[in-house]
């Protein structure tokens, strides 16, 4: 009996792709995908535009620290009742609310800085404006991706989520460059703010031009006591939670505060200045990292189901990378290293956010979304600080050596808590079972 014959590289890699974009076939998240793809390059301008306009002003990494953390202040003290939020209301309709907010908070910032009014309060006010939207926004906008594709194809979903931000991390930050070299006065910069604000049109509409009739809404949660002590006890009480929410915690708040640290890297490490024609040099480092983290997503999207292994064994990478950017000898040694730093840091979010997901029970997602959003963004209101100040005493140097020694750490934790667990499973189970979950 002759063997059918193999495919061609072709015919491969056009299977490689149809199972890394499976979710695009569905009409709803497709349109996602586009609005998303548009305004998240929207918002890396505006991160990158506002950060080099702090820098500018004060030329404190201090600053730049407290600028990020009052961003993600309001994550951190409210984010779980943003999740109540996201569990109890029409998620298509927040996210309507919350794309419109963040348009307004765009055009007011952009508004300062053109009629050259800006300072720094000024900038610290909107961006915790900016974190109090993102309250609300971030828990609903990750648990609305399976009510667009549905169960069987949420870990594709979420990883072309990462994707999206990733892939606009490349074109964000490059479009914020130009516009920053190009502009001669601090004004020039207020389109970086002004385009922004126009992006987030292409979500509205996005949204708008939905089937809500084709989504897979889950039940909606009645407002009652203790939703949030409810969420809280669902994530410890569950390993498959519990592990990558702690590490996510460490990781976070520790290793990611590129935002703060690639500025430095740029005028005080290798020396490329703080004005405009310094930005090109913090954009490369930028949009360098944003290729690597591209592909990291692209790669987690292609996998049909993420085991615990592999968050694993990504974490350690990202751990020693950036221990080699930390101590990179040059500007070029350290765009190389950016690149697989970047690949590897999102392809540790992405299996975190996907494995959380995928654990949590359906009336729950959006509580469990927002304690993610506290150990990620949230934590930032504590790291970036603790980052800005031991750049300041120390260097970035001494400050993204600690982000990479905690994450080695960090990996280190959940080796260790999945081999006990594993061990605890074969003690409960009898022989001749099926391999352990927490071993895959």
């Amino acid at each position: 009996m002759s063997t059918p014959p193999r495919p061609g590289p072709v015919a491969r890699v056009g299977a490689a792709l149809r199972r890394t974009f499976r979710s695009l076939r569905v009409r709803n998240y497709r349109l996602w995908f586009i609005g998303q793809t548009i305004s998240v390059s929207g918002m890396w301008m505006q991160a990158t535009g506002q950060d080099w306009l702090v820098l500018r002003l004060t030329h404190s990494p201090v600053a730049l620290g407290i600028t990020a953390a009052l961003q993600f202040l309001p994550v951190l003290v409210l984010g779980a009742y943003g999740g109540v939020i996201a569990d109890r209301f029409d998620k298509r309709r927040v996210l309507v609310v919350t794309q419109i907010l963040f348009l307004l908070q765009a055009l007011a910032l952009g508004a300062v800085v053109a009629m050259g009014a800006v300072q720094l309060w000024m900038i610290w006010a909107l961006a915790l404006a900016l974190g109090l939207v993102n309250v609300f926004d971030n828990p609903t906008r990750q648990s609305f991706a399976i009510e667009m594709v549905g169960a069987d194809d949420l870990a594709n979903a979420v990883g072309l989520n990462s994707v999206i931000v990733n892939g606009s991390r490349v074109v964000g930050p490059a479009v914020a460059a130009v516009l920053m070299v190009s502009a001669h006065t601090v004004t020039g910069l207020a389109w970086v703010f002004f385009v922004n604000a126009a992006t987030f049109a292409a979500v509205l509409v996005a949204l708008f031009l939905m089937h809500p009739a084709e989504l897979h809404r889950a039940a909606r949660v009645p407002p009652a006591r203790g939703q949030v002590r409810e969420g809280l006890r669902h994530a410890w009480g569950r390993w498959e939670l519990r592990i990558p929410l702690l590490m996510m915690a460490v990781i976070g708040a520790l290793a990611f505060n590129f935002t703060v640290l690639l500025p430095l890297y740029s005028s005080d490490v290798f020396h490329r200045g703080t004005g405009s024609s310094g930005a090109g040099g913090f954009g490369i480092l930028l949009t360098t990292m944003g290729v690597g983290a591209l592909a990291g997503s692209l790669g987690v999207a292609s996998r049909r189901r993420p085991r615990f292994r592999l968050l694993i064994l990504v974490t350690f990478a990202f751990g020693a990378l950036s221990l080699g950017v930390a101590l990179a000898p040059t500007f070029g040694a350290a765009v190389v290293l950016l690149a697989p730093t970047g690949a590897a840091g999102v392809a540790f979010i992405a299996l975190a956010n996907t494995l959380i997901q995928l654990h949590s029970d359906a009336q729950m997602r959006g509580r469990v979304m927002a304690l993610w959003a506290i150990v990620f963004l949230g934590s930032t209101p504590i790291g970036a600080p603790l980052a800005g100040l031991v750049a300041a005493h120390l260097g970035a140097r001494a400050a993204l050596g600690m982000g990479a020694v905690a994450t080695l750490l960090a990996a280190a934790y959940g080796t260790a808590a999945l081999r006990r667990i594993r061990v605890e499973e074969r003690r409960r189970e009898p022989a001749g079972t099926c391999e352990s979950h927490a071993a895959g």
